[in-house]
């Protein structure tokens, strides 16, 4: 079976529309994992770069290995590496990501991550503290009288809530 090579946007586009293996309805594009694609039309190499949403996520050996199947299913050979800085926060996910995230019944995350977005700031020592109430808008009735149920809910990154009004469980897809 001879495999044509696609241009380099058809891979970008390929790439992007990775699902996350824990969240399908979202990708990788979407959460802000995939961070960078060059390709060699000489060499036929792609490189890719991923950023894990956190040092120790399952996942990214599963997003590895979907990224190298879609660059070999359209032609390129490709390197994947993970890049660790910036570290990857929730400040990230496209308003694309958020809305399929509540469309699908998960909480997206409210306010900033606590990891600082701008690298000058994150080696100053200073740790930004704001004291409010955390609140969370139920995906399915859109009631802001939710309780934490658990801080872990499915995967590490989500808490277990449920609404006080509609009385439905849900999880929150943590800011950090």
């Amino acid at each position: 079976m001879v495999i044509t090579r696609t241009d380099a946007a058809a891979l970008e586009a390929a790439l992007a529309a990775v699902p996350d293996p824990e969240v399908p309805v979202v990708t990788i594009a979407d959460l802000g994992i995939l961070r960078a694609v060059e390709v060699d039309e000489t060499t036929g190499e792609a490189h890719v770069v991923i950023t894990p949403t956190y040092s120790g996520c399952p996942a990214m050996e599963a997003i590895r290995a979907h990224v190298e199947h879609v660059c070999r299913r359209q032609g390129w050979m490709p390197t994947v590496s993970t890049r660790l800085d910036p570290p990857w926060t929730t400040d990230w996910i496209s308003e694309d990501g958020r809305d399929k995230l509540r469309r699908f019944g998960i909480a997206p995350p409210s306010g900033r991550g606590a990891v600082a977005a701008d690298a000058s700031s994150r080696h100053t020592g200073v740790v930004a503290l704001e004291l409010r109430v955390h609140v969370v808008a139920c995906p399915q009735c859109g009631s802001t009288d939710t309780t934490e149920l658990a801080h872990f809910g499915s995967t590490a990154c989500k808490a277990l809530r449920r609404c006080n009004s509609c009385r439905e469980p849900f999880d929150e897809f943590k800011a950090i």
